[in-house]
């Protein structure tokens, strides 16, 4: 195993302008020295998890870093630039820049290494140092901890014996006096001794990130540079790549305090039960430990924690990122999209199988005998009904998870009875999937006015287990039986009756605004809105419903198929990165992946997301102009044999395709050159052209 860092992995007078020329600059040093493989996918990496959030850091630092599977081995470049970078800090740019590449499977000792030098970075002196380092190969060993040799310092004179000679300009000593020896350590002779010194303020700390490899270690360093300054105890449990070591329990116990400073869910949270708590995010950690210290010593000092501050009445995890200045819709919006996250693979899976078993024993099979009564092995209806009545039962989950997760979007874990109660509720009065939406908003709703009731605190362990899920099913379960349900009953009755009656220049218009909607954000919130709306029309499925389905899920391929031609018939628009997405998109088109456009509409959004829009429209108002129909929420092109006028669908997706494409390449050919073309990969054209990974987490439709 080679060294983290060596001099030729250093660049002192690094001349980038952008972040993304400063980590090609540095990545072209690791791939000269043989430690990453693919300097377009390893860059894609890194700017995929600097678009998670920004790497700056106060004090003129920038750590970009990535596990990537085009990493041989741990490795750390480093460059300093006289200009500054912005890497996105509170307080201007970053002289000091970092890469960290970790491979995917990278080994603890390594990381342990990687969050040693986080913590260097905490202290000024070591930033100093490499601030006035003129050697590459000094500034490495720096890095790398190895302290320049120093002279000895002199040492001081021993102390002379009692009976031995003193020098004569010394002080004589002072008698001491028996009672004096006596005196207890720290007490002045003569005193009496003081009162015991009042026990330290204790707290305890979780610190996160998305990688665990930098944010991590860095956030630990600050918040106990804090607290020693401010004369506290601390103990932090880092939860990085390098594994942790859970706090000791008795810490925990004896803890007068507990700060959360988190990108990620933090591990057996219920630990931190009943204690004052403060909970922000990581760059929080770094950046102002001082005044979390200073807010959880107010919160303890404010007396036993509150009922709003119990594990019952916690944030729900969808709001623990949240601003102060997001409004409701802010938050409905994340609400509904935490429960439809949760649906789509109950929608995936069901939906597929009951295709499966349309494409096998045809459509009739739906009313075929249960399979537990009626099986034969040989024969191939028996596997059709097997498939179509697991299916059926995946599906039947659909609306009670939706309303589960929305309601555990609001309140957390106290939300899932009620919700999921209310979407079977919902079910029964045949609300469908409106029911389920307001059956999860119900329920979420009604769990933090439950919440809010102070209660005393020998009622607090049994509230989130027995009281809340009892009061809130009740509830929930009144109000969708007797209030709201049948209400939403008959409107979702008349929606379907108006789907199933689309026709003409109606259907046309639903299917370029479902178009719009599928291409403007590319597996977003409003994305994630089109889609819901076309697979909750599965669950009773009407000629209507199933020509929606087919022109949402025709839309949603059109960007990354666009995207992938443009880069064919025009590749010198293109950075190489670009062309290699490209290639990808091909494939994550067909398999309607709408997530495969996102490299080129994060380098270049107002050119690629309106030309996506277009194309994706046009896509839609076909499909619904053509009658096309789907009964299955997902697969793409390996679904066609399942849609009704495969080849006026597959039609209808091409000419989108073909429009967008068109679009993307003349709004690119019409744009004022910037120094260096596109297609050679000059660093000028990578600062115009950042790059994103497709190997992003992808939410499947």
């Amino acid at each position: 195993m080679s060294e983290l860092i060596s001099a030729d992995l250093v660049d002192l007078d690094l001349s980038a302008a952008t972040k993304d020329a400063a980590a090609r600059s540095l990545a072209e040093r690791m791939v000269a020295a043989g430690r990453v493989t693919d300097l377009a996918g390893f860059l894609a990496d890194v700017a995929a998890r600097e678009a998670q959030m920004p790497t700056g850091l106060d004090g003129g630092i920038g750590i970009p870093h990535c596990r990537s599977a085009h990493v041989t081995e741990p490795t750390l470049a480093f460059g300093r630039s006289a200009a500054g970078i912005d890497f996105g800090a509170a307080d201007g740019p970053a002289d000091l820049i970092f890469l960290i590449a970790a491979p995917t499977g990278g080994d603890a000792d390594h990381l342990s290494i990687l969050s040693s030098l986080a913590r260097q970075l905490m202290d000024e002196a070591f930033t100093g140092a490499l601030r006035s380092a003129v050697d590459p190969a000094r500034a490495a060993a720096l890095i790398r901890g190895e302290q320049p040799e120093q002279e000895p310092e002199p040492q001081p004179e021993a102390a002379p014996e009692s009976d031995g000679p003193r020098p004569a300009d010394a002080p004589a000593p002072e008698p001491t006096s028996p009672a004096a020896e006596s005196a207890a350590p720290g007490t002045v002779p003569g005193t009496a001794p003081e009162a015991p010194a009042p026990a330290p303020f204790r707290i305890v700390a979780v610190t996160s990130c998305p990688t665990g490899i930098a944010h991590t270690y860095m956030a630990a360093e600050s918040l106990a540079k804090a607290a020693r300054a401010a004369g506290v105890e601390l103990t932090v449990e880092t939860q990085g790549s390098a594994g942790f070591q859970r706090l000791d329990p008795q810490l925990v116990a004896a803890a007068d305090g507990v700060i959360l400073a988190h990108d990620v869910e933090v591990r057996d949270r219920e630990r931190f039960a009943g204690k004052p708590l403060v909970d922000v995010g990581v760059k929080a950690g770094i950046n102002r430990p001082a005044e979390l210290i200073a807010e959880i010593r107010e919160k303890a000092a404010r007396g036993p924690v509150p009922a709003t501050d119990a594990p019952a009445r916690r944030t729900a995890p969808m709001d623990q990122g949240a601003e102060a200045a997001d409004g409701y819709a802010t938050r409905l919006r994340t609400w509904l999209m935490t429960g439809v996250s949760y649906m789509v693979p109950f929608v995936a899976a069901g939906g597929l199988l009951i295709a499966l078993a349309f494409a096998i024993g045809g459509y009739t099979v739906n009313k075929a005998p249960s399979v537990a009564d009626h099986f034969l092995w040989t024969e191939s209806a028996s596997w059709a009904a097997l498939l179509f009545q697991v299916g059926s039962t995946a599906f039947g989950f659909l609306v009670p998870v939706l309303a589960g997760f929305i309601a555990y979007g609001m309140a957390d874990r106290p939300g899932l009875v009620p919700g999921f109660v209310g979407g079977a509720v919902a079910l029964t009065v045949n609300a469908g999937f409106l029911g389920g939406l307001i059956a999860g908003l119900l329920a979420g709703a009604v769990v933090r006015a439950i919440q809010r009731i102070d209660v005393p605190p020998v009622l607090r362990g049994i509230m989130p287990v027995v009281v809340i899920p009892l009061l809130s099913s009740a509830v929930v379960g009144f109000l969708m039986f007797l209030v709201v349900g049948k209400p939403i009953a008959a409107l979702q009755k008349a929606l379907t009756g108006w789907l199933s009656g689309l026709s003409g220049a109606n259907a046309v218009i639903l299917g370029v605004l479902l178009g719009l909607m599928m291409c403007f954000d590319l597996g977003g919130p409003l994305n994630k809105v089109a889609y819901a709306f076309a697979v909750g029309g599965l669950a009773n499925p009407n000629p209507g419903s199933l020509k929606v389905m087919a022109a949402v899920m025709a839309a949603g391929m059109v960007p990354p198929l666009a995207m992938a031609l443009a880069t064919t018939v025009r590749g010198r628009l293109f950075t190489r990165a670009e062309r290699e997405n490209g290639k990808a998109a091909w494939v994550l088109g067909a398999s309607f992946i709408t997530e495969g456009a996102i490299p080129f509409a994060a380098a270049d959004p107002l050119r690629v997301i309106p030309s996506a829009m277009v194309g994706g429209a046009v896509t839609g108002g076909l499909s619904m102009a053509f009658g096309c129909t789907l009964r299955a929420p997902h697969g793409g092109v390996f679904v066609v044999p399942l849609i009704g006028q495969p080849l006026l669908y597959l039609l209808a997706v091409a000419a989108g395709t073909v429009v967008s494409a068109a679009l993307v390449v003349l709004l690119k050919s019409l744009r004022t050159p910037a120094a260096g073309t596109p297609g050679t990969d000059a660093p000028a054209a990578d600062a115009t052209h950042p790059q994103v990974s497709t190997h992003r987490e992808v939410t499947t439709h």
